[in-house]
């Protein structure tokens, strides 16, 4: 079966190739809407090494993505179930790392093709089904929101069990989920989130307190905390959680950081700290996004806040016209609407 693929071969530049499905005992989706992310965004730019484009380049991108069922010969779903695509594609299994840490694994969208294209052909263990009523443009950024849920569950199982007063540090779409997340899973615990702008924390409806950064406490006030950053702002946010945790607390690091940052060893030492990063998602991660949209149908319709631009795809300068949107954009997650 033929398929199209929107591969960029260029900084700025996408070329459109066609592509052979063999026949397979696989899942064939049809992507629908397609979110754009930031890792997306340092590819489209050409802002990452050259080497490192060079590797990678020509490669479609794209990881997250929802989609709509053509066939799946295991049965498990139907012609028109509504599926989140998971692009993490473990080759090993390890009884003591996850998945998404295994440096065999491949991810669609990095070194592999992600979901710019007519059809996918995916293992039935990488597609996802989720709630037929789950709005589209919602639907499509599931994977970063199995990315922030990795994270909670993560914290729950090393964090001590005094969950409450919890900080966390970014107003961007992260720090948003992730207070979401959290807020849904310890409901009598203080959410407390930390951003530069105040017009972004004004959509933190569901919390119990905002506050700009340069209003941050000045003693020992939470008992974990959340570093949802990245960028030049990783250093400043870990320095306050740092000096604003209680002793023995749990810090989550998620910001993706491109240049070495210094830190407070001294105080982690002093107050007997840990700290964890995470990044990307497995199928655990995914399974339990989607039982929570069920159980909790609130969750979705506060990650709508989120919906930034919505882009009709039907060409190759649609798909310039997005990631040019998406460039300029202050805040939420970029959406196309993928009708190829």
């Amino acid at each position: 079966m033929l398929s199209c693929a929107y591969r960029l071969v260029a900084p700025r530049v996408f070329e459109l190739v066609q592509l052979n499905i063999p026949v397979s005992n696989e899942v064939l989706v049809r992507p629908t809407f397609l979110s754009i992310c930031n890792a997306d965004i340092r590819y489209y730019q050409g802002t990452r090494q050259a080497a490192v484009l060079a590797k990678k380049l020509p490669m479609a991108l794209i990881h997250e993505a929802v989609g709509l069922v053509v066939r799946d010969p295991s049965g498990t779903y139907s012609p028109g179930d509504k599926v989140a695509l998971v692009p993490n594609a473990p080759c090993s299994q390890d009884d003591c790392i996850a998945e998404n840490y295994l440096r065999t694994s491949k991810f669609c969208g990095s070194g592999y093709d992600g979901f710019m294209q007519e059809l996918v052909s995916l293992p039935v263990e990488r597609v996802v089904g989720l709630p037929s009523q789950l709005r589209d443009e919602v639907a499509a950024f599931t994977e970063l929101v199995s990315v922030a849920m990795h994270a909670v569950d993560r914290f729950d199982s090393i964090a001590h069990a005094r969950k409450e007063h919890i900080g966390v540090w970014g107003d961007g779409n992260l720090g948003f989920i992730v207070s979401l997340i959290l807020k849904t899973r310890y409901p009598n615990a203080q959410i407390c989130v930390f951003g530069r702008n105040e017009y972004k924390l004004n959509d933190f409806t569901f919390v119990d307190e905002t506050r700009l950064t340069c209003d941050a406490p000045k003693e020992c006030v939470f008992d974990h905390a959340f570093e949802c950053c990245g960028g030049e702002g990783s250093a400043a946010a870990i320095d306050q959680i740092i000096d604003t945790v209680k002793p023995e607390a749990t810090i989550s690091l998620l910001g993706v950081s491109e240049n070495p940052i210094l830190m407070n060893t001294r105080m982690v030492l002093e107050k007997g700290l840990r700290l964890f990063g995470s990044s990307r998602s497995g199928r655990a991660d995914f399974l339990t996004v989607a039982e929570m949209y069920r159980q909790h149908p609130e969750m979705p319709k506060y990650l709508e806040s989120l919906v930034g631009g919505v882009f009709e795809v039907e060409s190759v300068a649609d798909m310039v016209t997005a990631f040019e949107a998406d460039l300029r954009k202050s805040s939420g997650k970029t959406v196309m609407k993928w009708n190829i």
